[in-house]
């Protein structure tokens, strides 16, 4: 049940997140869902792979590149779906930022047991 809840806020933050920045478009609540979904795939399978080939440059920035990965798998999702569209690369690191800070301010609402 809060995997769902989970998914649901997830898919809320993208949402609103989509309306809140100008170069971040969805075309509605379905493709939100659908976005967190693949977002969640993304980040299970692609994340890892990127992380580990390029981990010099992730120690030789002290993580920051990971934000950069993080652009990467939201562009990759952009193209992925067709109702969701990230204008850049800029774009899609604030987008980054803002939705980690969003989903967890809204995850930390769901009791844990």
């Amino acid at each position: 049940m809060k995997l769902i809840l989970k998914w649901l806020l997830t898919a809320a933050a993208v949402f609103l997140l989509a309306n809140f920045l100008s170069g971040v478009t969805v075309d509605g609540y379905t493709t939100a869902l659908i976005v967190s979904v693949i977002l969640a795939v993304l980040n299970l399978f692609v994340k890892p792979i990127l992380v580990i080939f390029t981990l010099p440059i992730t120690i030789l920035t002290l993580g920051l590149f990971l934000l950069v990965i993080n652009a990467i798998i939201i562009l990759l999702a952009s193209n992925l779906i067709s109702g969701f569209h990230v204008n850049g690369i800029w774009t899609a690191i604030i987008f980054s930022i803002l939705l980690s800070i969003l989903e967890s301010i809204l995850h930390s609402l769901i009791k844990e047991d």
